[in-house]
């Protein structure tokens, strides 16, 4: 075997490989092997004609070719290992002869990143402050989703149910005819066209209308864009909603119910408080990130950024699968080719790839790791939550993809919870002695046996002062 060195740098290896009658042999005679059962060589019960027959009978360039499936990558792996090389990611093999077998193998290595002194990265967190109108604002919703629809013995009015019937054409051609159905206008509602909604405004019930409206030239599907259609339309029945009062009843009817009018306040005022910290967090983890990117320095082969746009093409053909569609007909539908479509994906393909090696880099410096028992536990909670489907779940996660999948998740957690932590300046020795704390107390917990008290007491015994 002679294997060439054509190209070395930090970020890539190049190896030309061209192997002799000998490295060939094996795989040839294991290429024989699969292949002799299935053919009738004529004098020679199947299966039992000899490799010189067989190679006679079909060539040993047929049996060379069904070879090369895996005599090429083993062949490399075997070369990699012998050169102490580590590819990062699978190479991209090209062959450029079959007599004797030679091909090119380029291989990207591991990246250098170099995040800088990340340590200093600070991110102000926004404090939370729920104001009484957002709370309102709950509350309000929370009546209208109470609310029972009664007759309007009214004109229509934004919001209002409708049963209508309703005939639309363009161009001579029936493109709605909906007999009965029901329909809320709002003056954001588009449908069925952009307008039609605020040609129902004031009209009363039983009475019947011809409007026509000019579709935008913008809209979504172009068949219809810019042309107008033509309605029909007839108001069979309005509803309203009759709003319930605040008061302590309509707490009681709201969720598991609240006993008073304040409960259910402090509880709306609790959860928009819970939900505003963690969009809060979460904004600082979007911006500690977008400031260790930028701090990041990386080299990296572009056969890696060219894969990653290749990840995402495939993600999204997977997810038009689901939805019953195949890629031609969605680059026809968004009105691109597939070259535009490659190009619109590369810059987020870089973006995504370097985000990924950066935090890569970053578990690596923090020693931040799952272990096979976090992963364990974490699916133990899943099977547990899955109540009557528990085994079923079991199976579910037993595969190796899968379990790949959830220890990239909890990876994820802790290093967004250690960037929260860098960018409000956290060190490491801060943390290890918190968790040092976590860990006395719940000694002190398990050791310490405290008389059985209930809620009461404990609400009138902490509010004496303390030694």
């Amino acid at each position: 075997m002679k294997v060439t060195k054509e190209s070395v740098t930090s970020i890539e290896v190049t190896i030309a490989i061209e192997l002799d009658a000998t490295d060939e042999d094996p795989f040839i005679d294991r290429s024989y092997r699969r292949s002799v059962g299935r053919l009738s060589i004529p004098g020679f019960r199947k299966g039992k004609a000899p490799r010189s027959i067989v190679e006679s009978y079909v060539g040993r360039t047929a049996l060379l070719n069904e070879a090369l499936d895996y005599m090429i990558p083993e062949t490399l792996d075997t070369v990699l290992k012998d050169e102490d090389i580590q590819a990062f990611a699978e190479p991209q093999i090209e062959i450029t002869d079959i007599e004797p077998v030679t091909f090119k193998a380029i291989v990207p290595l591991e990246p250098t990143v170099d995040l800088g002194q990340y340590i200093d990265i600070r991110v102000e967190k926004e404090p939370v402050d729920i104001t009484d109108e957002q709370v309102d604002e709950v509350i309000q919703r929370l009546r209208q989703e109470s609310a029972p629809w009664e007759p309007a013995n009214r004109p229509i009015q934004y919001g209002d149910l409708l049963t209508i019937d309703v005939i639309g054409s363009i161009d001579g051609d029936e493109v709605v005819n909906d007999q009965g159905i029901d329909y809320i206008p709002q003056e954001d509602n588009v449908l069925p066209f952009p307008g039609f909604a605020s040609n129902l405004e004031g009209m009363t019930e039983q009475e019947s209308k011809s409007f026509t409206i000019t579709i935008p030239e913008d809209y979504p599907r172009e068949q219809f864009a810019g042309k107008e259609c033509a309605f029909e339309l007839t108001i069979l029945s309005i509803k309203e909603k009759t709003l319930p009062n605040l008061d302590d009843e309509f707490a009681k009817g709201i969720g598991d119910g609240y006993d008073t009018l304040e409960d259910l306040l402090a509880n709306v005022r609790e959860r928009l408080t819970q939900e505003a910290d963690v969009e809060a967090t979460r904004e600082v983890e979007s911006k500690t990130i977008e400031a260790l990117v930028e701090l990041a320095s990386i080299e990296a082969s572009e056969m890696l950024y060219e894969r990653e746009m290749e990840n995402m093409q495939q993600e999204r053909e997977r997810m038009l699968r689901n939805q019953s569609l195949d890629m031609d007909t969605y680059l026809s539908y968004i009105g691109k080719t597939s070259e535009e479509f490659q190009e619109e994906l590369r810059p987020t393909a870089r973006e995504r790839l370097t985000r990924f090696l950066a935090l890569r880099k970053l578990a690596d410096l923090e020693s931040i790791e799952v272990t096979a028992d976090e992963i364990q536990n974490e699916v133990d909670t899943i099977i547990e939550s899955a109540g009557d489907n528990a085994e079923q779940m079991r199976r579910n996660l037993s595969a190796e993809a899968v379990l790949n999948n959830i220890g990239s998740s909890l990876l994820n957690q802790k290093l967004m919870t250690r960037l929260v932590e860098i960018s409000q300046g956290v060190t490491q020795d801060d943390q290890a002695t918190s968790e040092a704390l976590k860990g006395d107390d719940a000694a002190d917990m398990e050791t310490n046996e405290e008389p059985d008290i209930d809620n009461e007491e404990l609400s009138d015994t902490s509010e004496q002062p303390k030694d």
